[in-house]
Formats: C-alpha cells, sequence, structure tokens
C-alpha cells in the first residue's frame, strides 16, 4: 500500500468514530426511500376550552395518556398546580422546540435556544460541536417534517412543584457531513433520514417564567 495513504485512512478512520459518538447525543437516524421553541409553553390565554371535572374524563389527557395511567395522574396534577396548563397546546410548542433545537444544534450554534436547555444539556451539545469543529467536519441539514409525535411519558412532583414530560419524535430531514475538503463522508443531500428521538422537558409549575427546558435526550 502507498504510504502516503495511510494518514489519509487514518483520518477517515477517526471521522467516521467521531461521527458514529455525536449520533449518540441527539439520538438516531435511519434511511427512507420516499421525497424527522423558543419552547415556551403554548398555553392558550384567555378562558381555557376545557374543565378538569372531579371524577369526569378530561379529554385533553385521555386523548394523549390512558385513562387512570400514572401517566395521566401525573398530567391532571399539573392542571391543578397551574389551571393554564394544557396537555395539547404543549406538545404543539415541544413540536417546535423539537425542530428549532436539533437544528441549533446541526448547525453548530446553540445560542437561539440555549434558553430552552439545562445546563448538563446545553453542555453536552457544546462539547459534541466542538468536537465535531476541532475535526473539520461541518454539518448540513434541513428539516423536512415530523412523521411522528407522542407523548410518551409524565410525572410530577408535588412537594417541589416539578413537572417533566417526556416526548416521543420522528423528525424527517436531509442530512450531510463533509469533511475539511467540504467532500460527503455520510449522508445525502438528496435522500431524507428518520431522526429518532425521545425528549424530556421539565418546569416548575406555577413559575412566573413559561418556558420549558429540554433536560434529558434519548432515543
Amino acid at each position: 500500500m502507498n504510504g502516503s495513504l495511510i494518514p489519509l485512512l487514518v483520518l477517515a478512520g477517526v471521522a467516521i468514530f467521531l461521527i458514529l459518538k455525536l449520533r449518540s447525543v441527539l439520538g438516531t437516524r435511519e434511511g427512507f426511500e420516499k421525497p424527522p421553541v423558543p419552547i415556551e409553553e403554548a398555553r392558550p390565554k384567555g378562558r381555557r376550552d376545557f374543565e378538569v371535572i372531579e371524577g369526569g374524563i378530561d379529554r385533553d389527557i385521555t386523548d394523549h395518556a390512558p385513562e387512570g395511567s400514572d401517566t395521566a395522574r401525573a398530567l391532571l396534577a399539573m392542571k391543578v398546580a397551574e389551571p393554564s396548563f394544557a396537555v395539547t397546546p404543549f406538545l404543539s410548542g415541544a413540536r417546535s422546540a423539537y425542530e428549532m433545537i436539533l437544528m441549533a444544534y446541526e448547525g453548530g450554534d446553540l445560542e437561539p435556544v440555549r434558553t430552552f436547555l439545562a445546563p448538563d444539556v446545553a453542555a453536552s451539545f457544546a462539547e459534541a460541536i466542538a468536537a465535531r469543529e476541532k475535526e473539520g467536519l461541518t454539518v448540513e441539514a434541513k428539516f423536512v417534517g415530523m412523521k411522528e409525535l407522542a407523548l410518551e411519558d409524565a410525572s410530577f412532583a408535588a412537594d417541589t412543584r416539578l413537572a417533566e414530560i417526556s416526548v416521543r419524535f420522528v423528525g424527517e430531514q436531509t442530512y450531510v457531513v463533509r469533511n475539511k475538503a467540504g467532500e460527503i463522508i455520510e449522508g445525502n443531500p438528496r435522500a431524507i433520514k428518520r431522526q429518532r428521538d425521545v425528549w424530556t422537558f421539565a418546569r416548575k409549575m406555577g413559575s412566573d417564567d413559561p418556558n420549558w427546558q429540554l433536560v434529558a435526550t434519548g432515543d
């Protein structure tokens, strides 16, 4: 083998290893042949369109969680702690937040969404971005749409009034990684990939700050 090729192969190996490591920060992508805010709680202003009736069915909850489940009880407790809270508008806000945060991460600039990231999540994202930049890798990504969005889990601590809601996302995007020379080493600008994530958002109910923060990511 030509000795001049060995350094190039080593660099290529390092780049591939780094890409695989960076994938674990947000979630997983899968190939898909046909053409995966500020998160402010998107809560309705003024009068609510529903009422939580003790002993009755709250469709805003049962549309997203089985009636009587731990998740449903947690969501009800959130509503008691903050009557203006509603699940369906929250999920709409979470969808917008997902796109904004994901694209900020892929673009390597967290400043527009830093307010909506818990400190440890922001640090993890920043570390991955720095590692990518150190290797001379750049990402070109475009959000195409949301294939799936569902409430995965919810919990509420009555003593601290801390609410956590986990949401499952399956988004669609184009995704390309380029090396220092501008060569594509992963992805295809004409192929749509699916990005699968489960993100957990948290907020102290009744707080003056309406923003939910991303506190955990997974897939």
